[in-house]
């Protein structure tokens, strides 16, 4: 019985070790944490300003959120995520819009829209996807200027029938080698377009609990 006694006590030790590793693993999780969560902000914060910088407005953007549900109509969201507002004292002058083009050509590209009060595209960013280094990766700001001609578009400029690649007769450049990762970006970006459109008055009303 003694091999028995030497089992017992062999899995106790493991079984202490383990309890120990796990609570180290744990410690350094909650310590860095807090950490984590800020760098996170801070990076969530320097995208939003990027799309509405600082003297466009007076509220903190990244406080100033609202709900999307998981397929929210024309954003192609598969998980619930935030919008933002922008604010003139009381007056909300513009959203960010979280909109995922799924017909990437590697997968989902997630975006970030902003929208102006009048229609207007304040900005777009590509904030994840997993698109072809050198080719389809030209919608990061980092690697081209492509997403920089969304600026001051609109659902009526160019017209609805243009929201497309110059190979397909629109109005937006494509890629050398690349053309559906931009028709991608350029349909989402315009559905969110349209979709603020349709949402208007929920999207730019005053909140009943704003001061």
């Amino acid at each position: 019985m003694k091999w028995l006694a030497s089992i017992g006590l062999g899995g106790m030790v493991l079984a202490f070790f383990a309890a120990i590793t796990s609570l180290a693993i744990g410690w350094t999780y909650l310590s860095t944490q807090s950490e984590i969560e800020l760098a996170e902000r801070r990076a969530e914060a320097r995208q939003l300003m990027e799309i509405f910088p600082e003297d466009t407005h007076d509220n903190e953007l990244v406080d100033d959120t609202f709900v999307l549900e998981a397929e929210t109509s024309l954003l192609g969201l598969r998980q619930e995520r935030q919008g933002y507002r922008v604010r003139q004292g009381e007056r909300v002058v513009g959203v960010i819009l979280p909109a995922t083009a799924r017909d990437g050509y590697s997968g989902d590209i997630r975006t970030l829209v902003g929208v102006r009060s009048d229609g207007s595209v304040a900005g777009v960013r590509v904030v994840a996807h997993k698109e072809t280094p050198g080719l389809g990766d030209k919608v990061d700001l980092r690697k081209s200027p492509w997403i920089l001609g969304f600026n001051d578009r609109s659902l009526d400029n160019p017209a609805l029938s243009q929201w497309s690649v110059s190979k397909d007769g629109g109005a937006f450049d494509q890629f050398t080698g690349a053309t559906v990762t931009p028709r991608a970006v350029i349909l989402a970006t315009r559905r969110a377009l349209e979709y603020a459109e349709l949402n208007q008055a929920t999207l730019f009303e005053t909140p009943a609990d704003h001061p």
